[in-house]
């Protein structure tokens, strides 16, 4: 069974996800949605709350697996003494209900398989009723209903589904696993060879309309592909991962739930899909966000449900041990409740941008940037949680300060750049008071930096946002001492640390790993101050933690050498996209941010 989270590839249907092992397990399958948790096979490897395995029944020698190109269609190839068989896994675009298919071919020889599935509901707190049918079996218990058809012989075998079969070399033995509320009449099965076929054609259809052509185009297609797979398609809204509580450090409580929108991810996600050609894309999600954060301009959150739901309310699921033993298992997300300022400078900017790039403007859109501008200059001076959610006391956090300064000079720039209405002086004044306090409290003459806080001696590699949000130079001294103290003090093994962990400030045991999006802002702040040669180190030292099929968690372990964090994360592969096409372009995502 899979140990690493490396050892795990995604499959989707832009509305559903699977994470499945390289020994061919299912152990995360989330549906209908992303955040219903209707139905999940598994807590990563935790068997008894769920799992789909299909396997050689004897030793495996050598495993192989692969994306089919441009696509996000699995093959994982099993050589055995017997012979070769190759597992094919996919999630048929969504057209109504949730399909997942398996089809095992057989390659070489003769070759005897197994499967064994563990039916659970409701984080694996729920035994459904199963029961055969015709072609198959079905499982149900209260909403959920699941179909599995198959050729295959199936039985009951010590509260599993069980068969073994054999594949000769040219069969191919199909497994269609259908999800629908349990109280609608169930459609026909779907055609697993002719759904193969139309859901390669709709991936590669979607990867050619990339626009990057760079030496890292298979990163950065991947990435995006990635991106589209996170994509919850009936809104645009995009979940920052498919996982719940996998930790940030190994055996450690920052186990945190990730199928949610964060602001935070606005502006960076937008400049990754408009710059890599995908417009749609990014006005269905500029979209999400002015649905997300309409209403009372006081009570904007930094997360909501992937149609915008405001309540995520955490919870603890004690009978799951988590992922190596990592506790508590959380469901929900309580930071929706916390006060992040600078979520009002990412919604600015990510609203400025999309005027910048096209992208046509609803008629309530400025109305509502208004209200939220009302509303950030009389609260811009308040303390809050920051960026990372702390679970400490509120501060006055630098980063937070720098983006309610880009609010405000963002919405001076839509007045005179596309003469939208605004009391420009007021908001020229509370510009330039919020940017003199940030560099008189935010920075630290002594170390030469902007320091986490006001009056902190800590770093934060949120700082590196300073120069790719416009509010200093990159040559700035004061900027060229921040890059030089990060690189000296949040650097491990060549990675950057979002900040030393440290229960005074963030309420949590010391302890994570490097951040891998904090990295990738290295790499652009080296770009811009023209260390291309050390972007380009840093950057590629990055991608080559990507997984066997392309992957990125949130954070990596330099000491383990393992993936952490939740799976695949959206965060991550965002940043590794901008900062490919500035290490490609004269004018990427982080030039183009100064220029405004």
């Amino acid at each position: 069974m899979p140990s690493r989270i490396e050892d795990y590839a995604v499959i989707a249907d832009c509305q559903s996800a699977a994470l499945i092992g390289k020994d061919g397990s299912i152990d995360w399958l989330c549906l209908p949605r992303l955040d219903s948790g209707a139905f999940f096979a598994a807590l990563l490897g935790n068997a008894d709350n769920g799992r789909w395995h299909i396997g050689p029944v004897s030793s495996v020698e050598r495993t192989r697996r692969r994306y089919r190109e441009d696509t996000l269609i699995l093959e994982t190839e099993f050589e055995t003494s017997d012979g070769t068989v190759q597992l094919i896994d996919f999630m048929p675009i969504r057209t109504d209900v949730p399909d997942l298919v398996r089809i095992v071919v057989g390659k070489r020889g003769t070759v005897r398989m197994r499967t064994e599935i563990v039916f659970r509901f409701d984080y694996g707190s729920v035994v459904p009723w199963v029961t055969r049918i015709d072609g198959g079996i079905q499982a149900i218990a209260g909403p959920d209903l699941l179909r599995l058809a198959t050729p295959v012989a199936l039985h009951g075998e010590n509260m599993k589904t069980v068969s073994e079969f054999v594949v000769h070399e040219g069969e191919r033995v199909p497994f269609v696993l259908t999800w629908s509320a349990s109280h609608r009449p169930f459609r026909n099965c779907l055609d697993p060879e002719r759904a193969l076929g139309e859901t390669e054609a709709a991936w590669r259809k979607w990867a050619n309309r990339c626009l990057y052509r760079g030496e890292y185009s298979a990163a950065v297609r991947r990435s995006l592909l990635t991106l589209k797979a996170l994509t919850f398609a009936p809104t645009g809204g995009l979940a920052a991962a498919v996982t719940t509580s996998l930790p940030e450090h190994l055996g450690g409580v920052r186990n945190w739930d990730y199928r949610y929108c964060w602001l935070r991810d606005a502006t960076f996600t937008l400049y990754s899909l408009m710059t890599a050609g995908y417009v749609e894309e990014a006005r269905a999600w500029r979209d999400w966000l002015l649905r997300a954060i309409a209403g009372d301009p006081a009570k904007l959150q930094i997360l909501y449900g992937l149609q915008g739901e405001r309540r995520t309310t955490e919870a603890e699921i004690p009978w799951l041990d988590g992922y190596e033993g990592a506790r508590p298992v959380r469901i929900g997300n309580a930071a929706y409740e916390q006060r992040q300022l600078d979520v009002y400078g990412e919604v600015m900017d990510a609203l400025h941008l999309s005027r910048r790039m096209g992208i046509q403007e609803t008629d309530a859109a400025w109305a509502l940037q208004r209200k939220l501008l009302d509303y950030l200059e009389g609260a811009w001076a308040e303390p809050d949680e920051g960026i990372w959610e702390v679970r400490g006391p509120r501060r006055q956090f630098t980063h937070s300060k720098v983006m309610a300064w880009v609010a405000v000079d963002r919405a001076i720039r839509t007045v005179e750049q596309f003469g939208a209405d605004g009391p420009v002086d007021r908001w020229k004044r509370t510009r330039a008071e919020i940017h003199e306090m940030v560099c008189r409290e935010g920075y630290d003459a002594n170390l030469g930096s902007f320091v986490q806080y006001y009056g902190a001696k800590e770093l934060d590699a949120s700082l590196l946002m300073i120069p790719l949000v416009g509010f200093l130079d990159c040559h700035d001294p004061r900027m060229v001492g921040t890059v030089r103290a990060i690189e000296r003090h949040l650097m491990k093994d060549g990675f950057v640390a979002r900040y030393a962990t440290n229960p005074d400030v963030d309420g949590l045991p010391r302890g994570e790993g490097a951040f891998l999006a904090c990295s990738f802002w290295l790499a652009d702040n080296y770009v811009l101050l023209g260390r291309r040669d050390d972007a380009r180190a840093l950057f590629e030292r990055l991608i080559a933690l990507c997984n066997d099929v392309g992957l990125l968690s949130e954070q990596y372990d330099p000491i383990q050498c393992q993936l952490l964090g939740n799976f695949p994360q959206a965060f991550s592969h965002v940043a590794l996209v901008n900062t490919a096409f500035n290490l490609a372009r004269s004018e990427g995502p982080a030039q183009h941010r100064q220029q405004l």
